[in-house]
């Protein structure tokens, strides 16, 4: 039995390249925090984000462009968008 094709979404890619991109670049800041307690308090507070960020990825890397996809994309911007509103990066 042949495997179906995962429906693939250019505009969609972009979306979840630029996501990754937001993902390391507040890493990379939050890395250079020097104050080791405020790093690991950003860390975790973060950490949903990039879990939201990865079951993004993971999900169109398996299934491709399906109905659940903008929910996830939806439920990772708002988690990032709180984030940002909540601790200044």
């Amino acid at each position: 039995m042949t495997k179906k094709r995962r429906k693939l979404n250019k505009d969609f890619e972009r979306k979840i390249y630029s996501s990754k991109k937001n993902v390391e670049l507040v890493l990379a800041k939050i890395y250079d925090i020097d104050d080791e307690d405020i790093q690991k308090e950003y860390m975790s507070a973060f950490k949903k984000v990039v879990y939201l960020y990865d079951e993004l990825k993971e999900d169109y890397d398996c299934q491709g462009f399906t109905d659940n996809s903008e929910e996830l994309l939806l439920n990772y911007k708002n988690a990032f968008n709180h984030f940002e509103s909540e601790f200044e990066i």
